[in-house]
């Protein structure tokens, strides 16, 4: 049963940005085993019934290609796959709660299907009116985009800005309230996660798998 995620978690990831080493983690493994990957485990079950099995991230960094060698995440991350690259997020670190929802796998073939949606009246004015709610409700827009608008489409277009995305996401972090320690956090993830559901099932339905 989940009951929230203790302050020894926030704790944890603090004292891990100190020391992010190999023998620090072992000293501390059991406190990120009972107070960080177990709640999360145990969160993600909580929300199954509601929004589908969610998968725990594993907390060593991938170091092959990254001039960081740090071997470990300062942050823990749960995600329910709604459709393959997309879906929900829910994440814990030491400045406490974070939770957000989109898509975040992007092919050219997928990018394509993106803009012309959001070129489309129908479509885009629908991403327009999900975006502003989201806004609206609290949460920052995000994900990959261009810096300059994409090929083939005018400076003025009315929705210049959503054609620039490659992904698109919306968070919002929630940092760390008392109830964040209680199983109020599971009522209080599942209600973000509710209004992330427009903008997720836009997704699903105008991008497709990725080729």
């Amino acid at each position: 049963m989940f009951t929230g995620f203790p302050v020894a978690a926030l704790d944890f990831y603090e004292d891990l940005e100190a020391d992010n080493s190999k023998s620090w983690w072992t000293a501390h493994k059991s406190v990120y085993d009972e107070c960080v990957r177990e709640p999360m485990t145990a969160l993600l079950a909580e929300l199954e019934p509601r929004f589908g099995a969610g998968k725990v991230f594993r907390p060593y960094r991938d170091v092959r290609f990254s001039k960081d060698k740090t071997p470990y995440k300062t942050h823990q991350g749960g995600f329910v796959d709604a459709a393959s690259g997309l879906g929900y997020y829910v994440q814990v670190d030491a400045s406490g709660l974070f939770v957000a929802g989109g898509f975040y796998q992007h092919t050219p073939d997928r990018v394509a299907r993106y803009r012309t949606a959001v070129d489309g009246a129908l479509r885009g004015g629908q991403l327009e009116t999900i975006t502003g709610d989201l806004r609206a409700a609290g949460f920052e827009i995000g994900g990959d985009r261009l810096k300059t608008k994409p090929r083939g489409f005018a400076d003025d277009h009315p929705r210049i800005e959503l054609l620039r995305h490659r992904s698109l996401t919306a968070g919002r972090s929630y940092g760390s309230p008392r109830w964040l320690s209680t199983a109020r956090t599971a009522t209080e993830v599942a209600a973000a996660w509710t209004a992330l559901e427009p903008l997720v099932e836009w997704a699903a339905d105008v991008l497709g798998d990725p080729s």
